[in-house]
């Protein structure tokens, strides 16, 4: 869009940069330009920096606020350094004489252009990481879910440390990532961190970093994560595995917002919100002397816990709806569904391993299905027979079919020799099949 006074001017122009294949629109004066904005896309914007109704120069400031993604080039008579200054302020992509040199307009809207596409292209994915890792992606409507999911809303906006409490494979990470999805960060980096999975040296050097010379190997200066998050987000899985050396360190970290790396001498300012979880005890933990009070105090000023699997069955037909799609498009599998019997199995369960566990079940049983559903003999053979044991132990009809569905495992589906093991004929096993409503996946 061209907003320029001189109507002779605004067409010449106009006419140029139609021919290089812009859509072109015009305008007078500043009101018509806002109502224009409106109501119609507009990548780039020439505009004038004095007009009948307001400065080009104020105009950049208010337009950037309402449309930040829009590209304002101000063109001018009379060169001004300091109106040039503070259109840069104001955020201008750039500011040139008019008449100066006719050829800079065409290459300046390109970049313009260029750069309003990159923006279109960033904010599209941070959508996408916005939809991926957000609350949204936390599926449930079970009250305990809900609960845990409310609390986790009222926190994410602040700069509040969050300690998430609850057993392994409750989804305690995407929790982390959906807080700091919600937060004001949500543009910075979030990383994550187990402290179980290095030895004391090593996570110290990747958590604080180290200077080059430092200890044997360390040949060059490195940023830990604590910095690499500045401004960001840190989640450190598993904290009550930290050793109780460098909990003294995160401590001031938490404290002063300061750090020393290995082998410096000079403390670090860094500027990172800190989520935590376990599964462990903390207060258990502080009495065996192996956590420190006072961190424990500072990590815990908001605690979520996150209810396990059992706590909240009801929503086991969803999650495993969920993980049913995505292992169908990792397989590359039309698995449009689940029978009844499966779902019935599924919720029978106690889930040790919680919302992890039932995910690889349901990919274990996708990679499986030859069919179009899934049925309960893709489960593995443990979770088949705890169900059958779990109707009645003594009951003989269950017994056969426990046996039954042991055979056909041993077997591996194969009838005609399952009813050779069982010693009945080919029918009576159909029958039987029939009877006990045994799913062999065909």
């Amino acid at each position: 869009m061209i907003v320029d006074d001189e109507e002779q001017l605004r067409s010449l122009l106009s006419r140029i940069i139609a021919l290089e294949g812009f859509a072109v629109s015009e305008a007078g004066d500043l009101k018509t330009a806002l109502k224009f904005l409106e109501k119609d896309h507009v990548d780039v914007i020439l505009c004038d920096v004095k007009l009948p109704d307001g400065s080009g120069v104020d105009f950049v400031k208010d337009t950037r606020l309402k449309f930040p993604l829009v590209e304002i080039i101000l063109l001018t008579a009379y060169a001004n350094v300091g109106d040039g200054v503070q259109a840069m302020k104001n955020g201008a992509f750039d500011y040139i004489l008019k008449g100066d040199d006719n050829d800079k307009v065409v290459p300046l809207l390109f970049k313009a252009v260029e750069k309003v596409q990159l923006q279109k292209r960033v904010q599209h994915l941070e959508q996408q990481i916005g939809k991926r890792y957000g609350f949204e992606n936390i599926l449930g409507g079970s009250l305990a879910i809900k609960e845990s999911i409310g609390l986790a809303k009222r926190v994410a906006p602040t700069d509040t440390t969050v300690l998430l409490l609850g057993e392994t494979g409750t989804g305690k990470e995407i929790f982390a990532q959906a807080i700091h999805q919600g937060s004001k960060r949500s543009g910075k980096l979030f990383m994550a961190l187990n402290c179980s999975a290095f030895t004391k040296e090593l996570l110290e050097s990747e958590m604080f970093g180290h200077k080059a010379g430092a200890f044997t190997g360390a040949t060059r200066d490195k940023r830990g994560l604590i910095e690499e998050a500045n401004g960001g987000t840190l989640f450190l899985d598993e904290i009550g595995e930290m050793h109780i050396d460098l909990q003294s360190k995160l401590l001031r970290v938490l404290e002063t917002s300061e750090f020393i790396k290995v082998g410096d001498t000079k403390p670090t300012k860094v500027n990172v919100r800190i989520i935590a979880a376990t599964n462990r005890d903390l207060k258990d933990e502080i009495k065996e002397g192996k956590f420190r009070e006072d961190l424990y105090y500072r990590l815990n000023v908001f605690a979520i816990k996150l209810p396990s699997l059992k706590e909240r069955k009801e929503d086991i037909p969803v999650l495993a709806e969920n993980f049913l799609k995505l292992s169908s498009e990792k397989t590359n599998k039309r698995i449009t569904g689940m029978s009844k019997e499966f779902i019935e199995r599924l919720q029978q369960q106690e889930w040790k391993g919680n919302i992890r566990e039932l995910k690889n079940v349901i990919e274990r049983a996708v990679i499986l299905a030859d069919g179009p559903e899934l049925r309960s003999a893709y489960l593995p053979l443990d979770m088949q027979q705890s169900f059958s044991n779990s109707s009645s132990s003594f009951d003989l009809a269950n017994i056969e079919r426990s046996h039954i569905q042991k055979v056909l495992h041993h077997t591996k589906g194969n009838k005609t020799r399952a009813a050779e093991l069982l010693g009945i004929g080919l029918t009576t096993l159909y029958r039987k099949l029939d009877e006990y409503k045994i799913s062999t996946g065909e």
